[in-house]
């Protein structure tokens, strides 16, 4: 549940149109049924007191960032459209088991991976419901054998980081999909989180972060970053040893206000 006095700290920027938040891992966006604090679209209809409020683009729920909310119907077709036209910019940061020391563009295929017994596992591969995927990574610092990267998007598959990601051999550490094996997602399914998957995947989440996005190329000439949350920075000091200075991201561009329309 989110408290109602947390979500006030999560706001990037709010106008009379936008509401930007730095969402922490483990909120789920959508609402549910065990009440309005239940998700973040729950707790953003209490926050603003609005009937509707609208998402324009979802993070899974173990993956924490920028997402951003319409608070009218018009500003919402305009960027929902604008993520079909591919005239947004989103970039990641994740936490991959291995080196990686160069960057790398994945043009592959995304489908359902009929071989899983995880229903909702993506996987490359060019099978009767694959659609086209394209991922730009870019090692950020790898250090004791983890990599801090970059991932910016051409396409928005289901999954397609974290499936582009294991296919490359650079699986996102705490994820129970694609992490070591089908069975620790299934053991989690059964018995939630135990000492068992704790010492596989090393974190209870995914170690997934949208840091920026963009939206000059919709027009809007406005974009907005949150840093790397906290149970990844500290990851990132105590297992990868790395500092303060390593851990932060270009800063992004300032924003205007949204001009009228």
């Amino acid at each position: 549940m989110i408290a109602p006095e947390e979500l006030p700290k999560w706001i990037v920027h709010e106008d009379e149109r936008l509401l930007v938040l730095s969402k922490p891992g483990d909120v789920v966006c959508h609402p549910s049924k065990a009440g309005p604090w239940s998700s973040l679209v729950g707790a953003v209809r209490e926050y603003t007191q609005l009937p509707t409020v609208h998402l324009v683009f979802r993070l899974d729920r173990e993956t924490s960032g920028v997402i951003v909310l319409a608070k009218d119907a018009r500003m919402a077709s305009r960027l929902q459209k604008a993520i079909q036209e591919r005239r947004m910019g989103k970039r990641y940061q994740a936490i991959v088991w291995g080196e990686f020391r160069e960057a790398v563009t994945v043009d592959q295929p995304l489908g359902t991976d009929t071989r899983s017994p995880v229903f909702i596992k993506s996987a490359v591969g060019p099978g009767p419901d694959a659609q086209a995927a394209v991922t730009h990574f870019r090692p950020m610092v790898t250090s004791k054998g983890f990599s801090l990267i970059e991932a910016v998007l051409e396409t928005g598959r289901k999954h397609q980081i974290r499936a582009h990601a294991q296919w490359l051999g650079f699986p996102v550490v705490g994820d129970k999909i694609y992490g070591p094996s089908d069975r620790c997602y299934l053991d989690f399914i059964d018995r939630g989180w135990t000492p068992e998957l704790a010492e596989k995947l090393l974190l209870p989440r995914q170690a997934l972060h949208c840091a920026e996005i963009d939206l000059s190329p919709a027009g809007l000439p406005m974009v907005f970053g949150a840093p790397l949350a906290g149970d990844m920075r500290a990851f990132c000091t105590e297992r990868m040893g790395l500092n303060a200075p390593e851990l932060t991201p270009t800063p992004p561009t300032p924003w205007s206000p949204l001009p009228p329309g």
